[in-house]
């Protein structure tokens, strides 16, 4: 092969998504480079409060993103930092949400530094080259060139899986043209907003992430029903639902769905004496706001479904049962609102693992009263809050908010099926419906039942491809 690959990060967990592919030449890409969160770390000591960036960069030429969460994207002002000054490639998209998420993650963690913070946000635009889907495109020129091509991967909008085409021109070009394929995050059909992924033509390796490569989610109309459920059994105890969520993805397909529960069931109650029509659903969270403005403003990107819905003159993201809480003191007046009156309400905050953000104080005020639910629609990464909610919340345990406990009597509910990452069926799938199958397939990102899981179903589907567990 006439290139390599080297794993930064998401090899033993699903945060920190960092890969490298150098050619034979020396020269290299990195495909993305995130945060890691909780307790995950890379092999090299990185971690959630070890951000610097822990490898040589002298012979990247290039970091292409597959989509901007954080955990694929939080390092950038890191690498910056260490002295990156190539091009950075996404999808047209991304390049809108790009700053939006560093300008927060950099507040956040980097520096509160208003100058720095504009110096580096200018330096990204000018590196940022959005690049259309399904076109190719020269990356690395020279004896051994590189193009690549990005693919819609349906986890959020923006998302791409990523071709990279590799020719070596001391052999004959149609003898030595090599692909490889980056998965990114995978989305699940019927995502709401987002067209399918389709799986690429052929591939010699498939770098492939694994988050939900042991389950499988529930259909679409399977958990709109029980997060329609879930929110009726808190509304019926005159308390509200707790959702933690990413600010960008999860947060806009819940609106989505949320404004679909009420738009069919006008007529009928959520409780005893509540209406659906007359339900608040409070939206805290001023990057996801922005980034639901963002969503509304590439509305072309949307999928059929979603540009009918807008022809039929409803509005999925902005419906008039929706409070956007903006300042600070507007969000302790509604937190100290909710625990104390019992209005029914759904309130979806970030982070999506709890291990920051506004959800934090809504969880401190409200865990320990069972009028209300908690219901957490992502994985939750070993060491965070979220986890230590799903797994000892149903059991009357305790999780630990900014160093204090804090008891659960609230319900705790999962529905896997609002993940924005595909399950088994659909990583099998990605693979299976490739016309060329891959000589090697590497696993990463997810834990390590999900990704031996995997590996047995994929060894037993293709056992002419070599699976590794890098």
């Amino acid at each position: 092969m006439n290139f390599s690959i080297t794993h930064h990060g998401a090899v033993d967990g699903v945060t920190g998504s960092c890969h490298r592919l150098t050619l034979v030449d020396g020269r290299s890409v990195l495909i993305d480079c995130g945060l890691f969160q909780g307790a995950e770390t890379s092999r090299q000591g990185a971690g959630a409060d070890r951000l610097t960036i822990d490898f040589p960069i002298d012979d990247v030429c290039a970091l292409v993103v597959t989509h901007v969460h954080i955990d694929h994207v939080g390092r950038i002002p890191y690498l910056l930092e260490a002295g990156f000054t190539g091009p950075i490639v996404c999808s047209q998209a991304s390049a809108v949400l790009l700053p939006l998420v560093l300008e927060d993650a950099m507040k956040v963690g980097f520096t509160r530094d208003r100058a720095l913070i504009e110096r580096y946000l200018a330096q990204i635009r000018r590196q940022v080259i959005a690049v259309p889907y399904r076109q190719w495109r020269p990356l690395v020129d020279g004896g051994c060139p590189l193009r690549l091509r990005l693919s819609p991967a349906g986890h959020i909008l923006g998302s791409a899986y990523v071709e990279f085409e590799i020719v070596d021109r001391a052999l004959r070009p149609a003898a030595a043209a090599e692909v490889v394929v980056f998965s990114g995050d995978l989305g699940a059909p019927h995502t709401p907003l987002l067209p399918a992924p389709q799986s690429p033509y052929r591939a010699e390796v498939v770098v492939l992430e694994s988050t939900y490569g042991n389950r499988l989610h529930e259909s679409r109309q399977d958990r709109r029903q029980r997060l329609q459920a879930v929110c009726e059994h808190a509304f019926g105890n005159l308390g509200s639902v707790l959702i933690p969520a990413f600010s960008i993805g999860r947060t806009q397909e819940l609106l989505y769905e949320l404004e679909e529960i009420i738009f069919r069931n006008q007529r009928r109650p959520a409780a005893p004496g509540v209406n659906w029509s007359d339900l608040e659903i409070i939206l805290d969270s001023p990057l996801a706001a922005d980034f639901t403005t963002g969503y509304m403003q590439l509305r072309e990107h949307w999928d059929a479904e979603a540009r009918g819905k807008l022809a039929a003159g409803r509005h999925p993201l902005d419906f008039s049962q929706l409070t956007t809480i903006d300042d600070h003191a507007s969000h302790l007046r509604t937190v100290e609102r909710l625990a104390r009156s019992g209005r029914p309400a759904v309130v979806i905050a970030a982070s999506g693992m709890c291990s920051g953000g506004r959800i934090v104080n809504y969880l401190k005020a409200m865990l320990g009263d069972p009028r209300h639910d908690v219901l957490l629609i992502g994985y939750q990464a070993a060491g965070t809050p979220g986890r230590d909610i799903q797994e000892y919340g149903p059991r009357g345990g305790y999780v630990q908010l900014d160093g204090q406990r804090y008891d659960i009597r609230a319900g705790v509910h999962v529905l896997g099926g609002y993940s924005a990452h595909a399950d088994q069926k659909d990583l099998l799938n990605f693979i299976g419906r490739m016309h060329g199958k891959p000589r090697q397939i590497r696993l990463v990102h997810g834990d390590a039942e999900a990704k031996n899981v995997l590996a047995a179903a994929l060894r037993e589907r293709h056992p002419q491809s070599e699976v590794l567990i890098p």
